[in-house]
């Protein structure tokens, strides 16, 4: 090769490196198509009038998203019409038929809390959007199949909405990461030898259901993908921060995900009703940023991230807002 060729091709090869770094930089610098979905439908069950898990959870979030400045960039995303039998991917016929049977109301909401997350999946996964949060409850990822509520849960939106985009759209390898203040011990029962899910969760271990030892690793194929971290009360921002980048990135990493949920539950915030950790909405909003970090990398930054705990009323508000306008790329 001559000089004047040595120095095109070094040119060209220069020229290349800056505009794929350039593409790397507008892709990060672009705004986020965040979708978000809700319905008044969620506001008709409540266990009993001073229960915790109250409806007074997404009007509050409805409030402070309306009011916000955000409220303008997001998708509105309509329940799914029908979700035909994803619900039997996780639940019993017996589980789903006491439900039906014994609390009707809870059943159609918590029905209506599965289509708000597969609607949600439907928009991501087809990359209408790139990412949504789902304001649904009730929660879900206590929901076993003991054919009652378990832990305010009914039904598992997580697990059912992981069946759903590796069924139905062939994205096989599912990250879950549960940062609710209670371990998730239905979703990890749900996947706990299946090599597909990596379920990462930190939580109060001896907070209920008083599940999700460290020790607990997975079974069989799944041995290695199921991940527990215990917080002690008093956990911060900081400390939940590290664990974020030393224990899930390293692992979710080598894991590769097709498709991100977050079981979000905003029970692990500073001052909630039942819980006693310390972290922020700042802290929130780096979680969040590692996990848009992860899913960037590995699958088009594709995130749903769903409702769980939460039950300080101007905190989870509080909270979301912040959740969603990192999910927006706005923090």
């Amino acid at each position: 090769m001559n000089r004047r060729a040595f120095i095109s091709s070094v040119l060209s090869t220069l020229l290349v490196s800056y505009q794929s770094r350039l593409s790397a930089i507008e892709q990060l610098l672009k705004p986020n198509k965040t979708g978000y979905v809700s319905d008044p439908v969620f506001l008709q069950h409540h266990i009993s009038p001073d229960h915790p898990e109250t409806p007074r959870r997404v009007q509050y979030i409805q409030d402070a998203l309306q009011s916000s400045a955000i409220w303008q960039d997001l998708v509105q995303i309509n329940l799914k019409a029908e979700i035909g039998d994803w619900l039997k991917t996780a639940h019993t016929n017996e589980h789903i038929a006491s439900i039906r049977k014994n609390t009707p109301v809870s059943h159609k909401v918590a029905v209506a809390g599965v289509r708000a997350c597969l609607a949600a999946v439907d928009e991501v996964a087809s990359q209408r959007i790139d990412n949504a949060f789902c304001a649904s409850r009730p929660p879900g990822h206590h929901a076993l199949n003991t054919g009652k509520e378990e832990g305010f849960c009914y039904y598992n939106n997580v697990a059912i909405a992981t069946r759903y985009v590796q069924q139905h759209y062939g994205l096989k390898k599912v990250l879950i990461i549960d940062w609710d203040y209670h371990h998730g011990n239905a979703t990890e029962a749900m996947f706990y030898d299946d090599p597909d899910v990596l379920y990462f969760s930190t939580h109060d271990l001896y907070a209920y259901p008083g599940t999700g030892d460290p020790a607990k690793r997975g079974r069989g194929k799944g041995l290695g993908y199921n991940i527990n971290v215990h917080l002690p009360c008093g956990t911060d921002d900081q400390s939940i921060i590290d664990i974020y980048n030393s224990i899930l990135l390293p692992a979710a990493n080598q894991f590769k995900p097709d498709m991100i949920f977050i079981s979000a539950g905003f029970d692990s915030r500073e001052h909630d009703l039942l819980g006693c950790l310390d972290i922020t909405d700042a802290g929130f909003a780096a979680m969040t940023r590692i996990v848009m970090q992860i899913a960037n990398t590995h699958c088009d930054g594709r995130i749903v991230s769903l409702l769980e705990g939460g039950y300080n009323l101007k905190g989870i508000a509080s909270a979301v807002v912040a959740h969603i306008t990192t999910l927006l790329g706005k923090s």
